[in-house]
């Protein structure tokens, strides 16, 4: 019999961690098939519209923009623009005929997924963080298959529909061969000093960059090192505070290569993103975790706190990391029993090979139509 090559049309972005999912799930579907026909539905001016493309992949854009919780009269065009975006969404399904509808969160797969469910085509979800998105909450419903991170997520979801798969992650950063030492000469840092990277995505996190500023000196009298993306819109600040503390810091304002700076570094400072903490899983780290408040639900804070309650991480709530952050970083340099124990610890949550389950569970969807 003739294979089917299927339409499979994925939803959502918004920030990196909706998108590299998103994109790693695509790939692994073209790895099963490669005449697997993909479209992407994502929110028009968001990240998603460059970086999608620039993977090799069409996408198509929906006037969607998400609602503001503290000023509801705005919400006014915001409604405007979901009825704009499911009207949109119905004549993206009539033209491409997906087989299936993916969504991953964020903006786009909202009304996207919402319009599939009524035209009876099959659905799954993909939830990246410990405390579930209002957008997954409102499809689980309907949805056939809802692939997650961690467990205990029946508190949100149907715990018939429930997958555990963990979160795909960028490929390059399981084969990496260079060792430690190479890493850090390809970095341009010491080889034989500890190395604290600290990362606060790739437009940077000013709380973080705040806190490893006023840390530096304790961390120098550690004999340390650090390596810092301060994210390009702080870069100019960062680099000046780093020139005062020379042979002490790196500061960059992005790093390209994460899988050699993980190689690298014997401790990490980062923000508690989903797709943050799955990379730090299946590297086994130990890290400093500070969680932005700024995000939907806190749900930065929640995905801490689970590793927090594995005695996985450390966690400093975003109004302490000032004052705590140095003593933490400290305490960790000198202390290399908890660094082991922490790395073995967020190393057992890990779940591998979370995109090729996930594509499994998109196949067994789509041979056993309802």
């Amino acid at each position: 019999m003739e294979q089917k090559h299927y339409n499979v049309l994925i939803s959502g972005g918004g920030t990196g961690g909706h998108i590299f999912p998103a994109l790693s799930i695509a790939n692994a579907l073209k790895r099963r098939d490669k005449l697997t026909n993909i479209l992407f539905v994502g929110a028009e001016g968001r990240m998603e519209m460059e970086r999608v493309p620039a993977a090799g992949y069409e996408i198509v854009g929906l006037p969607v923009s998400g609602f503001n919780r503290k000023n509801m009269l705005s919400n006014v065009k915001v409604l405007f623009k979901l009825m704009k975006s499911m009207m949109k969404a119905k004549r993206v399904l009539k033209d491409f005929e997906p087989d299936i509808a993916v969504g991953v969160g964020g903006y786009a797969s909202g009304p996207m997924l919402k319009e599939a469910q009524k035209c009876g085509v099959p659905t799954l979800l993909q939830e990246q963080n410990s405390y579930a998105g209002v957008t997954n909450k409102l499809l689980a419903k309907k949805a056939d298959a809802i692939c997650v991170a961690y467990s205990g997520m029946e508190r949100f979801f149907p715990a018939d529909k429930i997958i555990l798969t963990g979160n795909p992650v960028r490929a390059d950063l399981l084969n990496v061969t260079a060792t430690k030492e190479e890493a850090r000469k390809s970095l341009g840092v010491p080889v034989d000093r500890k190395l604290v990277l600290v990362v606060g995505g790739s437009l940077g996190a000013r709380t973080i960059n705040e806190s490893i500023a006023a840390a530096l000196d304790k961390i120098e009298n550690e004999g340390a090192f650090v390596l810092w993306q301060t994210g390009k819109l702080y870069d100019e600040e960062c680099q000046a505070i780093a020139k005062r503390h020379p042979g002490v810091v790196k500061a960059v304002p992005f790093i390209s290569d994460m899988a050699l700076a993980y190689r690298a570094a014997d401790i990490v400072v980062s923000r508690a993103g989903a797709g943050t903490i799955s990379e730090l899983q299946l590297i086994g780290l130990p890290v400093v975790l500070i969680p932005s408040p700024n995000v939907a639900e806190d749900h930065q804070r929640k995905n801490a706190e689970a590793l927090v309650q594995c005695d996985a991480a450390v966690m400093i709530l975003d109004a302490d990391a000032r004052e705590k952050l140095g003593d933490e970083v400290v305490a960790l340099l000198g202390d290399e029993k908890r660094c082991n124990l922490l790395a073995e610890n967020v190393r057992r949550m890990a779940l591998r090979d979370s995109d090729e389950v996930i594509v499994d569970t998109i196949y067994k969807i789509l041979n056993n139509p309802k």
